[in-house]
């Protein structure tokens, strides 16, 4: 009897061939998902008898609900060492492995300046005009030397953002509640004194933080308020981070220039959700992570994450460790 492994969410239908997947097949049934399974119900009609799952980043949570439903359920693997949609107690409760992979850090921040540079240079409206009526630049872009970068969390990913920033001449700022004098000098950018100084000054803002209960909804209808009308701000991190509603009446009633995000509290995106409505809004399925090295890492490790568990041997475990089962 072999296992069963789903991988969940294979949207682009890449993920057989971004590993060497034949290296297990003797011992288990691989059963890719392409399309995302939103309802808790269908989940567990769909994966009910595996074993295993891997599963690509946040795209599908595993609450304790979910878990409960679960009893064939031995390992999970997720893209990436840190999940925040994994109740990680109520896996341990269950007896249940999870298991990570590496990433690299780039993608986001890359992902960050395209959205920053689609804006300053109205590449989509252009793109638009150009493809569908003969328009010949219909708009003015914006000089990004001389104009300020507000960077919100100066870890891996901000810390690449701003780097890039300085390149083109930017004034680049950065603050979060921990951020040091010290951090700020070695990435050569200024600390802002405050949230508020930063949004208030900046004309572009970008998010990278963790979600967290200090920083969901840190900004908000007050923050919207305090900034620029010519202001743009980019949200590739999380998107509770920004508080939803506010964000819409901001652009709504023009309070900013344009907003970019690459995240979503419901993902996929609703169709006739109001944000693909807003012409003053920049979006993207989120891809920040969705590039060929990430995904070959993340699928490769996935494939030795099984093999260890399979050798008794769980590797990069994110909950505490768990004997694993006996073998089938």
């Amino acid at each position: 009897m072999k296992y069963k492994c789903a991988i969940l969410d294979d949207y682009q239908k890449v993920a057989l061939s971004m590993a060497n997947w034949s290296s297990i097949a003797e011992r288990v049934d691989i059963i890719p998902f392409h399309e995302h399974i939103s309802s808790e119900d269908d989940i567990v009609k769909a994966i009910g008898h595996c074993e295993i799952v891997v599963i690509m980043r946040e795209r599908t949570p595993f609450n304790a609900s979910l878990f409960s439903r679960l009893p064939k359920l031995k390992l999970l693997v997720t893209s990436g060492m840190r999940n925040a949609s994994i109740d990680l107690e109520a896996a341990k409760k269950h007896g249940i492995i999870v298991c990570g992979t590496q990433s690299a850090s780039e993608p986001p921040a890359e992902l960050t300046w395209a959205l920053i540079l689609g804006f300053a240079r109205n590449i989509v409206q252009e793109n638009n005009a150009f493809r569908n009526n003969g328009s010949w630049q219909s708009t003015v872009g914006i000089d990004l030397h001389g104009k300020q970068l507000g960077i919100l969390g100066l870890g891996k990913i901000g810390s690449q953002v701003a780097r890039v920033g300085k390149t083109f001449g930017m004034n680049v700022v950065a603050w979060s509640q921990n951020l040091t004098k010290q951090k700020v000098d070695i990435d050569d950018v200024h600390l802002a004194a405050s949230k508020k100084e930063l949004i208030e000054n900046s004309d572009f803002i970008s998010v990278h933080l963790v979600l967290s209960e200090r920083t969901r909804n840190l900004i908000n209808t007050e923050d919207f308020e305090c900034m620029r009308h010519t202001a743009y701000l980019i949200n590739t991190s999380r998107a509770q981070i920004v508080n939803q509603a506010a964000l819409i009446n901001a652009l709504k009633n023009k309070k900013i220039a344009g907003a970019a995000a690459d995240v979503f509290e419901l993902e996929p995106l609703p169709e006739n959700h109001e944000l693909r409505s807003l012409p003053n809004f920049f979006g993207t399925p989120h891809l920040g992570y969705v590039t060929q090295k990430n995904y070959i890492t993340y699928f490769q490790e996935a494939v030795e994450d099984i093999q260890a568990f399979l050798s008794n041997v769980p590797v990069r475990q994110l909950t505490s460790p768990i004997a694993a089962p006996q073998k089938l």
